[in-house]
């Protein structure tokens, strides 16, 4: 579904001084009413969440902030979803663990240039970083959705296909 707009608007500027909201997370993608973020959830079909994305507004080297992610930890997410069915889970039942189930995944960082935009798997674990460069760091973080719920009668899309590879289901 075309976004309404580009979301939040994540700006980091440089500092000594840890920013506060560091920490390992998936993008929760219903349940989004309750004002305790916290409470958000998250479910094994990606209800309300068709890709993740990270618009770089400025270039982001690897001392700018950039966002860290955990290659390969949305086929972990989607193992440890797959038991809650439908409802999911929270973000804090997710997170009670710090992601344990993702520990072992390469570290990646999401560098670029101005224009650069990355396209993730809805389930994919990730972390702001503090600014220890020079320059502040822009970048946006639109919600895709979806056209609609999973409908099983219809082609899988690459989103589900990975969902359905980390599961064990067959395509």
């Amino acid at each position: 579904m075309k976004p309404n707009g580009l979301g939040t608007f994540p700006v980091r500027f440089p500092s000594p001084d840890e920013p506060g909201d560091v920490g390992w997370h998936v993008d929760a993608s219903f349940g989004t009413d309750n004002p305790d973020f916290m409470q958000w959830r998250v479910n094994v079909k990606s209800r309300g969440r068709a890709l993740l994305m990270l618009f770089l507004f400025s270039d982001v080297g690897e001392l700018d902030a950039p966002t860290k992610v955990r290659k390969g930890s949305h086929r972990a997410i989607a193992r440890q979803l797959l038991p809650a069915g439908e409802d999911g889970l929270t973000l804090g039942e997710l997170a009670a663990d710090g992601f344990a189930s993702t520990a072992g995944c390469e570290e990646v960082l999401a560098t670029g240039e101005a224009g650069t935009v990355y396209l993730c798997h809805p389930f994919l674990v990730h972390s702001a970083q503090p600014h220890r460069g020079t320059r502040p760091r822009f970048m946006a973080q639109p919600a895709l959705l979806p056209k609609g719920e999973f409908d099983p009668a219809l082609p899988p899309s690459p989103v589900q296909i990975a969902i359905r590879r980390a599961i064990g289901m067959e395509l």
